[in-house]
């Protein structure tokens, strides 16, 4: 299965309901319109954002004749692909990176740093994993078992130690190896605590300091938010709420494969302006995929 053909499965939820109001006969008329604006909230892009998308290509099927279910799906892919932010460069891909992953409890984090890992670790990647999530003892030994299986070594403290020493403890190793990318699991917390907010302010800042200091030079600090798709709306103020505190760098997008919410990678993109760097379609290693907003577009929309 190539990579489309697996972004196609796994947004098949969320482009269910599209599928429904293309299916139409006749002409485009008043009905088409609501129904396209509904379904666009529905699947969690929000009230103002789906208004403005769907005006802006009623105007555009006025000025070019768009009357066809074909013409208009092209025409909505190009619109939604318009509103993603590309990154300036893939933070996984090109070296030298440290990448804080930040996110409640139930995001996927974990599972995200240890597929990152081995996929970088194939294609020749010095990498170290953190875990700085000191609180679950299942995240330490699930990253365990990843990094046995990528060869990747993985730097963690006793249960309950200070993860800012953890993020520390890695950038030594880093350090020591020659690492070029490393890779920090961080505890699940919730947005709404200001205090464990800056908790996680000081694991940022004590890692920004470590990563300067490298005997190969500095190395770039990222914080990434992994979202739950299923969480929709409140995706968009975790979102919020994290970037406001820690200045975020990115997001990463899981578990889009259980949901009918993948909209809300349009309204994280637009409301927020930050570049989504992978997505999550399914639970095997290649189905953690490369975000690209003309794939991800056709894919939602359902055009071949």
């Amino acid at each position: 299965m190539g990579l489309f053909d697996s972004l196609k499965r796994g947004l098949e939820r969320s482009r269910e309901a599209l599928n429904e109001v293309f299916y139409f006969g006749g002409d485009v008329d008043e009905r088409f319109w609501e129904e396209l604006e509904d379904t666009l909230v529905m699947g969690d892009m929000g009230a103002e954002l789906a208004l403005s998308i769907t005006d802006k290509l009623r105007e555009e099927a006025a000025r070019q004749n768009l009357t066809t279910a074909p013409q208009l799906r092209r025409a909505l892919t190009a619109r939604l692909a318009d509103i993603f932010v590309a990154p300036r460069k893939d933070i996984f891909a090109t070296g030298p990176a440290c990448v804080l992953f930040v996110g409640i409890n139930g995001a996927g984090k974990t599972t995200t740093v240890g597929k990152l890992a081995a996929a970088a670790a194939e294609q020749g990647r010095r990498v170290v994993i953190g875990s700085a999530d000191t609180f679950r003892a299942a995240a330490i030994e699930q990253l365990d078992v990843w990094g046995n299986r990528a060869g990747v070594p993985v730097v963690k403290r006793d249960r309950g130690s200070d993860p800012a020493s953890v993020c520390f403890d890695v950038l030594d190793e880093a350090d020591a190896s020659g690492a070029d990318l490393v890779l920090i699991d961080t505890a699940g917390r919730l947005h709404t605590s200001a205090e464990l907010m800056r908790e996680l302010s000081k694991v940022v800042s004590v890692t920004r300091k470590r990563a300067e200091k490298l005997k190969a030079g500095p190395m770039p600090v990222y914080v990434v938010l992994v979202i739950d798709a299923a969480t929709g709306q409140n995706g968009l103020n975790q979102a919020r709420e994290f970037n406001d505190a820690l200045g975020l760098d990115g997001i990463i997008l899981t578990k889009l494969d259980g949901t009918a919410k993948g909209g809300i990678a349009l309204a994280v993109a637009a409301r927020l302006g930050l570049p989504i760097y992978r997505i999550g379609v399914g639970e095997h290693l290649e189905d953690l995929q490369v975000f690209d907003a003309l794939s991800f577009s056709r894919a939602l929309v359902g055009e071949d």
